[in-house]
């Protein structure tokens, strides 16, 4: 038991320079251009960082994969397997800024404490998480409102995104970062969610100004109807250009932007679509990944 709380403490230790609260950027690029290993879901979550590397970014966001619970990381992954997740990272001179984990037990905080050891432990500075139903609502909150003091002395932000439920739009997810009322709690900005989850009656072009200043992130996702968001940035109803410009209306000039998902196909054709995904943050951003 010595042994292995000694190596934890090693590994927070090593992870904590690297992990800083949500919403930064490094060196003069003011955006971190990234991509989710959603898109390979099929494979091997090395496939999906071999693809992304070679796609030409620089960030990556860990999620979704071929592996128990069908992500990289939960609440079931230990810190040693988290670490050894984030040194696959490094190999190929990728960076960890999202950590998607999956849901937490709500029988009491350990669960999310274990997504918040496995986020600094594989060097990410972001956990986010998607929220839940309205009969667990308040129990759900109460366990992030009292891991948020623990995340931080972690270097780990928490941030909800648009995801349904009670988190369906950008005023719901206000309201749930007002509730829980702590600095290291904010917003992980989704506008292909924003129409998914209306149907598409909301337009994210009318719902980010309800963010304002709490956005500390963005998956970059599109959609089409009647309800598809397996697209590739820039091809469906989103209007990027005008979701960003809100976004920094409201303080959010600077911090991750994740492509979260592509045009399905075999791998050839997700390296093509990832390419392309790259390119158009490029366009949109004036900034090279």
């Amino acid at each position: 038991m010595h042994s292995r709380r000694s190596f934890l403490e090693q590994l927070f230790a090593a992870a904590a320079p690297a992990a800083s609260l949500a919403g930064s950027a490094e060196g003069s690029s003011p955006w971190q251009l990234g991509c989710y290993t959603r898109p390979w879901a099929a494979h091997d979550y090395r496939v999906a960082l071999d693809a992304i590397a070679a796609a030409g970014f620089r960030h990556v966001g860990l999620m979704s994969a071929k592996n128990k619970n069908n992500l990289v990381l939960s609440v079931s992954s230990t810190p040693e397997e988290a670490a050894a997740v984030g040194q696959e990272v490094k190999q190929r001179g990728l960076k960890t800024v999202s950590l998607w984990g999956g849901q937490f037990p709500l029988q009491g905080p350990d669960g999310l404490k274990r997504l918040i050891d496995n986020a600094a432990a594989c060097g990410s500075p972001q956990l986010m998480i998607g929220g839940t139903d309205e009969k667990n609502h308040d129990a759900y909150y109460r366990i992030v409102a009292e891991c948020c003091p623990y995340a931080e002395s972690r270097g780990v932000g928490m941030s909800v995104k648009p995801h349904g439920g009670a988190n369906a739009s950008g005023a719901q997810c206000r309201r749930i970062v007002q509730q829980v009322g702590h600095r290291n709690f904010r917003i992980w900005y989704d506008p292909g969610n924003i129409f998914y989850y209306s149907d598409g009656r909301l337009d994210p072009v009318q719902d980010v100004p309800s963010v304002k200043k709490l956005v500390v992130g963005m998956s970059v996702k599109d959609f089409r109807l009647p309800k598809v968001v397996d697209l590739t940035p820039g091809t469906g109803l989103v209007h990027f250009a005008k979701v960003m410009a809100g976004l920094k209306k409201g303080g959010f000039r600077r911090g991750p932007l994740v492509v979260e998902c592509l045009a399905p196909g075999e791998l050839a054709q997700l390296q093509a679509e990832a390419v392309k995904a790259r390119q158009f943050l490029e366009k949109l951003t004036g900034q090279k990944a």
